[in-house]
């Protein structure tokens, strides 16, 4: 079974040190065995504690167009709002918007989309749900299509927030589906 797995690697493999192998796969660079995790990276950078975290999540889907149901195809079909819901459901963690800076769950509450929320341990799913029913309003998720012809195209959904780097540090929030960059003194970090 090994072999096979040695074998697997050698297409990709770019580098290879004591205990850690880098492998370049689409593009991305992708450490196994002693790799640090994005929260160790940014302990290790001793950004100072105003330093903001960009979060940005992006996928999307094929769509038709021709019926204007691309904004919800994209919502069923893609987790974007599922990870954003995640990160705001996470106690603690002070999540703003990108744009200006105020913190989304606050937006939310002062415009009335958390009222009848039942503080029943499902405050993610109630986000998701609350997301997607009020997508134009609330403004939180981006979204773009490329028209392919006059029936089809692809819709992209975007997240972007921030979050001040000690706060996401001390919270540890699943970071799965984010790409996080902060600023440093050398240029803006870019972890994935």
């Amino acid at each position: 079974m090994l072999g096979r797995f040695q074998f697997f690697l050698k297409k990709f493999l770019t580098s290879s040190k004591k205990d850690v192998i880098i492998l370049k796969v689409r593009r991305k660079t992708t450490t196994l065995g002693g790799n640090l995790s994005v929260y160790e990276t940014l302990k290790q950078l001793n950004l100072s504690e105003d330093t903001m975290a960009i979060l940005t999540c992006s996928e999307g889907t094929d769509v038709f167009i021709h019926n204007e149901t691309e904004i919800e195809t994209a919502l069923a079909e893609t987790d974007v709002v599922y990870y954003l819901s995640e990160l705001l459901a996470t106690p603690g963690l002070d999540v703003r918007d990108c744009w200006s800076g105020s913190s989304i769950l606050n937006a939310l509450r002062e415009d009335g989309y958390l009222d009848d929320y039942g503080r029943d341990n499902t405050f993610a799913e109630y986000l998701v749900e609350t997301i997607n029913e009020n997508f134009y309003d609330t403004e939180i998720v981006e979204s773009s299509t490329e028209k392919y012809d006059h029936k089809r195209g692809f819709t992209t959904l975007t997240a972007v927030v921030q979050i001040p780097v000690t706060n996401l540090i001390h919270n540890t929030p699943p970071l799965g589906g984010w790409n996080v960059s902060v600023k440093t003194p050398h240029g803006t970090l870019n972890l994935e």
